[in-house]
């Protein structure tokens, strides 16, 4: 795919990520490919300057490259700080010794357009398995040779796309009970915290592990546990996000679960007893239909729970 149009120029609109789809299930890590590579919001120069357009709004997270796999996710920057501005760490990315992270892209207007192409292309075939496609989100992330991304998992299924540079991918199955604890993936859906999460390298064995170059990616759905490594050159990478019916089910449940868990009981894993399973959502679906609807009649501004794009629309 050739990217040379020009600024008024129409934006292509063939599928820009491409997977096995008879392999495809919303549940099970896979590769995958794609043509972003070259794209020109994907330039070096180009993320300098959303960089400093995010940093200006609190949307950059960045850590130096200190942190290790087993260094806490949410902690990082904070014990491994890179005190570097976001224009400087991405201009000189190559010695910055940091990794950095562009937040929620799409509250970019040029680059919602980009993850909107991408993910528009790809939809159709998503919705035929896992229908409901909303909250999309972009994550970039631009690292330093030789730079870890601490162990952790997202509440997000997850397109991870590597556009220039190699790194290393770790990711474990969503349901691994060896690796992250029925508890540690209710507590994550209730607080969105990590700390029941903890990394120990004999994981490596029972990773499914991708060599990533420039061009290849990595489908892993929602709380999948991964772990990045670097290789030994710059790395810029594309993370497109969202979440449909299902993400959102599997959150409620594991939210009432650790309410559950704070009355002193243990109850079944999700997914153990389905039955129960949809008794218990039907309940939590009703309540939160009802703090909706409270909130719209209160006139509470923002995108909700089924907007096409995160924080789009309540940027005040």
């Amino acid at each position: 795919m050739s990217w040379n149009a020009g600024p008024g120029d129409a934006a292509p609109r063939e599928r820009l990520i491409v997977l096995d789809e008879d392999e495809f299930h919303p549940w099970r890590i896979q590769p995958v490919s794609h043509g972003l590579v070259g794209h020109p919001l994907l330039q070096p120069a180009s993320l300098v300057a959303l960089g400093s357009r995010l940093e200006a709004r609190g949307r950059v997270r960045t850590h130096s490259n200190q942190a290790s796999a087993g260094t806490p996710f949410n902690a990082a920057p904070g014990l491994h700080p890179n005190r570097k501005s976001a224009a400087e760490t991405l201009s000189g990315i190559a010695d910055a010794q940091a990794w950095m992270s562009l937040l929620n892209v799409q509250t970019d207007p040029e680059y919602r357009e980009l993850v909107g192409q991408v993910l528009d292309g790809i939809q159709p075939l998503i919705d035929r398995h896992d229908p409901g496609m909303c909250r999309r989100a972009g994550w970039i992330f631009v690292t330093s040779p030789n730079t870890v991304t601490p162990f952790h998992f997202d509440e997000e299924h997850n397109f991870l796309l590597q556009v220039q540079g190699r790194k290393r991918v770790y990711v474990w199955d969503p349901d691994d009970q060896v690796v992250a604890s029925e508890q540690a993936r209710d507590r994550f859906h209730h607080r969105h915290e990590r700390d029941l999460l903890q990394w120990h390298e004999e994981f490596r064995a029972r990773a499914k592990v991708f060599d990533l170059e420039p061009g290849q990616g990595a489908y892993m759905p929602s709380t999948s546990p991964h772990m990045v490594e670097n290789g030994n050159e710059p790395s810029i990478t594309i993370s497109l996000t969202y979440y449909t019916d299902a993400t959102r089910r599997d959150a409620m449940l594991h939210r009432a679960h650790a309410l559950v868990r704070r009355a002193g009981m243990t109850p079944p894993r999700v997914g153990r007893y389905p039955a129960f399973d949809a008794l218990t959502y039907a309940g939590i679906a009703t309540v939160s239909a009802c703090r909706r609807a409270v909130a719209a009649l209160a006139d509470k501004h923002g995108p909700g729970p089924f907007a096409r794009y995160s924080l789009v629309g309540n940027e005040g």
